[in-house]
């Protein structure tokens, strides 16, 4: 085999390995709506999407809805996601409530208790550099801890003084938008769901207005 013939094989490979992969993709329809979803998954699919890989903390999905017929009203409570992985389940987050100027910032002692978010996703927790979770508040400490083991406090931190965060306006503009459709709509989801996921164990949760439609990523 010649040298020109191996450099153009090798060159070839390395085209192929360096082509960015295609996002997984799923699609499912009832009476009501045609549901279709394209998943980004993991840091880098994130941060393709939006400039920011959010810390690895979320799923995001494009979602487009086409109703059939009779007008659809748009509302991101709707869906819900879910992974097989160890069965946790979550609501889309708002823009606000990722990048909003009022978060909540967790400290974690060396051997605390745990935290949860009521109904609102999950709050997480020794990750190095970096804040145990984020939720909007209006200000305030709380305090946990486990038996023999040292407080967790969690501060509600306002930001009244804090600049608007420009992945907001990010966030904002490429959300699903909530309102009465008669025509097909697209936009993002952001699921407060630990990126380390594979495509195969989650699954779309849809509550249309003639039942619900599961969409899985294979």
């Amino acid at each position: 085999m010649s040298i020109r013939l191996v450099s153009a094989l090798l060159a070839a490979a390395l085209a192929v390995a360096a082509a960015p992969k295609t996002p997984p993709q799923a699609r499912a329809s009832d009476p009501a709506v045609d549901l279709s979803a394209t998943l980004f998954l993991g840091k880098e699919a994130v941060k393709q999407v939006l400039g920011s890989d959010l810390d690895g903390y979320y799923v995001v999905l494009e979602v487009r809805l086409a109703p059939k017929g009779k007008a659809l009203t748009v509302s991101r409570d709707d869906f819900l996601l879910r992974t097989d992985k160890d069965g946790e389940k979550s609501k889309p987050f708002a823009p606000s409530q990722i990048a909003g100027r009022g978060v909540l910032v967790v400290t974690q002692g060396a051997s605390s208790g745990g935290i949860m978010a009521e109904d609102q996703g999950p709050v997480w927790g020794g990750y190095p550099g970096g804040p145990m979770g984020r939720l909007p508040g209006q200000g305030g400490t709380i305090g946990t801890g486990g038996m023999g083991g040292s407080a967790a406090e969690a501060t509600m931190d306002s930001g009244t003084r804090k600049k608007e965060n420009p992945l907001m306006r990010v966030l904002s503009e490429k959300i699903l938008p909530e309102k009465e459709i008669d025509q097909p709509v697209s936009g993002l989801l952001y699921f407060p769901l630990d990126g380390k996921q594979k495509a195969k164990d989650l699954e779309l949760i849809y509550t249309s207005p003639a039942g619900k439609i599961s969409l899985r990523f294979r």
